[in-house]
């Protein structure tokens, strides 16, 4: 990979991951300070921070070992974005008061267990095979 090329997804993982830790660390007035939808709860930028994150641990596998033949956007960084978006929804879930109706928590926890089934599946199978 070019030098260019690493500065330019270094920087993106930082901007990622910045912005991931923010919504993570201040869920509420975070959305209002970026300029996003105002909500009456927490869940959306908690789950977009998630996925931020994970997208800027992605992006630092794929600067630190693109030239070890692993690539950060494949399969490890699926792995990352799954579980970590997954845990996140679940924790929420779990210690949350979501104003949501009982068919929106069957859907939320299907969504929730299914992404971190996926993700720990692709971790064992990344390395068992």
């Amino acid at each position: 990979m070019k030098k260019k090329d690493k500065i330019l997804l270094l920087v993106d993982c930082i901007v990622n991951s910045v912005l991931g830790l923010v919504l993570l660390a201040f869920p509420f007035g975070s959305g209002e300070i970026l300029g996003l939808p105002v909500s009456e709860n927490n869940f959306y930028p908690l789950i977009l921070g998630a996925v931020l994150v994970g997208i800027g641990i992605a992006l630092f596998i794929e600067v630190k070992y693109y030239s070890k033949g692993k690539s950060g956007l494949g399969l490890e960084g699926a792995i990352i974005i799954n579980v970590l978006a997954s845990i996140v929804l679940i924790l929420r879930l779990i210690f949350g008061h979501l104003n949501v109706s009982f068919f929106g928590l069957i859907i939320l926890w299907f969504v929730g267990i299914s992404v971190l089934v996926i993700g720990l599946a692709e971790y064992f199978r990344s390395r068992l095979f």
